[in-house]
């Protein structure tokens, strides 16, 4: 019974770490507030991450999403440097 009770407080501390940073996020990313907001929502999709699967999900998808566009910048940059 001990252990199953740490888990669920793990768990639960978890979650509520994570949404609270992720909440926060939200907040910095509302226009005039100064802050890294969408940094913040990565990090609390990491916090989540480290118990619940659906973020860790996201996470690929965004870091998949993140990849590409660094490719795409890549290419563009190539192809405006050689036809300057």
């Amino acid at each position: 019974m001990n252990k199953k009770f740490r888990r669920l407080a793990r768990r639960i501390g978890i979650a509520i770490a994570g949404g609270a940073v992720i909440l926060a996020g939200v907040v910095l990313s509302i226009p005039l507030v100064p802050g890294p907001g969408f940094l913040l929502i990565l990090m609390g999709l990491g916090i989540l991450s480290l118990e619940f699967e659906r973020p860790r999900i996201w996470l690929a998808r965004i870091k998949e999403k993140g990849l590409a566009l660094k490719d795409w910048f890549k290419r563009w940059r190539s192809r405006s440097k050689d036809g300057s």
